[in-house]
C-alpha cells in the first residue's frame, strides 16, 4: 500500500510539473522584441468591435472559454471545417451560437500586417478576451503569452467537455475540476455571464420547468421565449446591465433571477452559495477572483516551443 501511494504521488507530481513547465514558458513580454505593438493592435481592434456592438465583448470572452476547455488554449475553436478536417464550430455548445470569429479575423489581419507569422491566434484570442472585458467596464489583468496554435481540433471533446446550460452544480464542479479549476475559480468564472445574451433554447427548461426562479422574472422571460418555437430569441444573461461588467450577476442569483439552469445552480442550497453571496456583496472580491481565475484558465495546456504552429489565417491550418 505504501508503494502504491508513493507511485500515485509520483504520477501526480509529474503531471503538476509538466503543467507548471508549460505555463512557465508563457510570459507577459513574449513578443517584446518580435511584435512590440501587438497588445495595442489587439486592443484597438477589440475596442472598435465592442463599440460597434457591445455584445461582441461577451462573444469573444465565450470563445476563449470554449477554446481553453477543449484540449487547452490553443486556438482550435477558431478552425473552420474543410475537406478532410472537422473543427469544433459545429459542436453543440458552438453551433449557431459561437460568435466573434470575424473580430478575431480582423485583429489577425492587422497583426499579420505588422508582424508576419509571429503572433498566434491563440494569443490573439486571449488578449482580445481580456480587452473585451475591459471595454465593458471590467478589470484588466496581465495576459501571459507564447501560446502556439493547434493543427488539430476535437468535435467530440467540445461536445463532452464544455459545460451545458442544463448542468447541475455537481457536474459543473466536476468539469471545471478536470481542467484544474476549483470551486472558487468556477464560481468566479461564471461571472462572465454578467455580460452577453443567451438563446431561448438554452434557458427554456429553466423558466418553464424549474421551481427555483423568481415568479416575476419567469413571466418576463416567458414573454419572449414561448414553450415552443422562438429558439433563437435572445435574453440578457444579466437583466440589469448586460453590457456592463460587474457583480450584478450574483445579485440576480441571490434573488433567483439566473437566466440559465446552470447559473441558478450556483445559488440553490449548495456548496457555492456562500461564495455567490460574497460576490453579490462585494464587486471588488468578484473582480479580484475573476482575474485570478482567468489567468489560471489561460494556462490550461498551452502549446509552446516548437509544438503546433503560428497560423497565418486563424480559420485554417497552414
Amino acid at each position: 500500500m505504501a508503494s502504491l501511494t508513493k507511485i500515485l504521488c509520483s504520477i501526480l507530481f509529474t503531471i503538476s510539473v509538466v503543467s507548471s513547465l508549460a505555463s512557465a514558458q508563457l510570459s507577459a513580454n513574449f513578443y517584446a522584441s518580435s511584435c512590440p505593438n501587438v497588445q495595442t493592435l489587439v486592443r484597438t481592434a477589440t475596442n472598435q468591435a465592442v463599440s460597434n456592438q457591445p455584445r461582441q465583448g461577451a462573444s469573444i470572452l465565450r470563445l476563449f472559454f470554449h477554446d481553453c476547455f477543449v484540449n487547452g488554449c490553443d486556438g482550435s475553436v477558431l478552425l473552420d471545417d474543410v475537406s478532410g478536417f472537422t473543427g469544433e464550430k459545429t459542436a453543440n455548445p458552438n453551433r449557431n451560437s459561437a460568435r466573434g470569429f470575424d473580430v478575431i479575423d480582423t485583429i489577425k489581419t492587422s497583426v499579420e500586417a505588422a508582424c508576419n507569422a509571429t503572433v498566434s491566434c491563440a494569443d490573439i484570442l486571449a488578449l482580445s478576451a481580456r480587452d473585451s472585458v475591459v471595454a465593458l467596464g471590467g478589470p484588466s489583468w496581465t495576459v501571459l503569452l507564447g501560446r502556439r496554435d493547434a493543427r488539430t481540433a476535437s468535435l467530440s471533446a467540445a461536445n463532452a467537455q464544455i459545460p451545458a446550460p442544463t448542468s447541475s452544480l455537481s457536474t459543473l464542479l466536476s468539469m471545471f475540476s478536470s481542467k484544474g479549476l476549483n470551486a472558487r475559480d468556477m464560481t468566479a468564472l461564471s461571472g462572465g455571464h454578467t455580460i452577453g445574451q443567451a438563446q431561448c433554447t438554452n434557458f427554456r427548461g429553466h423558466i418553464y420547468n424549474d421551481t427555483n426562479i423568481n415568479a416575476a422574472f419567469r413571466t418576463t422571460r416567458q414573454a419572449n421565449c414561448p414553450a415552443s418555437g422562438g429558439n433563437t430569441n435572445l435574453a440578457p444573461l444579466d437583466i440589469q446591465s448586460p453590457n456592463q461588467f460587474g457583480n450584478n450577476y450574483y445579485q440576480n442569483l441571490v434573488n433567483q433571477r439566473g437566466l440559465l439552469h446552470s447559473d441558478q445552480e450556483l445559488f440553490n442550497g449548495g456548496s457555492t452559495d456562500a461564495q455567490v453571496r460574497s460576490y453579490s456583496n462585494s464587486n471588488a472580491a468578484f473582480l479580484s477572483d475573476f482575474t485570478a481565475a482567468m489567468i489560471k484558465m489561460g494556462n490550461i495546456s498551452p502549446l509552446t516551443g516548437t509544438n503546433g504552429e503560428i497560423r497565418r489565417n486563424c480559420r485554417l491550418r497552414n
